[in-house]
């Protein structure tokens, strides 16, 4: 049985959906080398423009990194080249992931939801950063991106007693965009892709580059990456074809 399945949703969204529900989704070798291939292979494909990452278990989305592969001697195996964590955490994307949420996300689960740029959860989902109660620390990008997403102070009970959130705290935090019954998660996060797909591709890219890097560099070095991106696309063809479509009242037809 593939560990992680891949499968299109229509012509621009990719799904790609965790699938070790006996081991509640936890990350092993196969889980990392395959996510590494997913991202090289959507960052790749031109007609793809958002993806979603999902689980296959109503109950868990990620339970983290799988302890016994630790306990095995293969911990280095849970990360790759490119990718880092899971193939995933550290992986250098332009292209939007959307987590579909269904179930808990705890440790390198959490982590690589605050790996993608959007997350919808339901109802019953819960979010957590537990290493301190096995004598680690969230050294997939937690214990420095979930300050940057929710109020320090949260963050910081968070990260020092390892008890989870539920969904709609979560939501009242800003950790995740949209709550949903659990059975509507999936639908919920496609019906987001499909928005984002319907823009221009690289408009998407080029905004979204930008609001990665806000969180590391001061004012001026921002504008500079937004002045470049702005030239950029104000060299593509769809800076014209946007301001077109509108005059005509049609859809664009986005080259990306």
């Amino acid at each position: 049985m593939d560990e992680v399945l891949f499968e299109r949703i229509g012509d621009h969204i990719a799904l790609v959906t965790l699938n070790r529900p006996a081991q509640r989704n936890a990350v092993n070798g196969a889980i990392a080398r395959a996510m590494d291939g997913y991202v090289a292979q959507i960052e790749a494909d031109k007609s793809i423009r958002a993806a979603i990452l999902y689980s296959s278990s109503e109950r868990a989305f990620c339970a983290g990194a799988d302890l016994a592969e630790f306990a095995a001697g293969r911990g280095h195996d849970l990360n790759t080249k490119n990718g880092g964590f899971a193939g995933f955490a550290y992986a250098k994307r332009q292209k939007p992931w959307i987590a579909a949420v269904r179930g808990y996300a705890l440790g390198g689960g959490l982590e690589l939801c605050l790996a993608c740029e959007m997350i919808v959860a339901g109802q019953g989902a819960s979010f957590g950063l537990p290493e301190v109660k096995r004598g680690i620390a969230a050294g997939a990008g937690g214990a420095y991106r979930l300050p940057r997403v929710i109020p320090k102070a949260i963050a910081f009970e968070m990260l020092a007693t390892g008890e989870p959130v539920t969904a709609a705290r979560a939501y009242e935090l800003g950790l995740v965009n949209r709550v949903v019954p659990n059975e509507d998660v999936l639908a919920e996060a496609t019906r987001l892709a499909t928005s984002i797909a319907a823009n221009a591709p690289m408009s998407v890219r080029e905004s979204l580059g930008v609001a990665r890097a806000s969180a590391d560099l001061a004012e001026p070095e921002l504008q500079h990456l937004l002045d470049e991106a702005f030239a950029r696309l104000m060299a593509s063809p769809d800076a014209q074809e946007g301001p077109r479509a509108f005059v005509e009242k049609r859809a664009p037809v986005w080259q990306g």
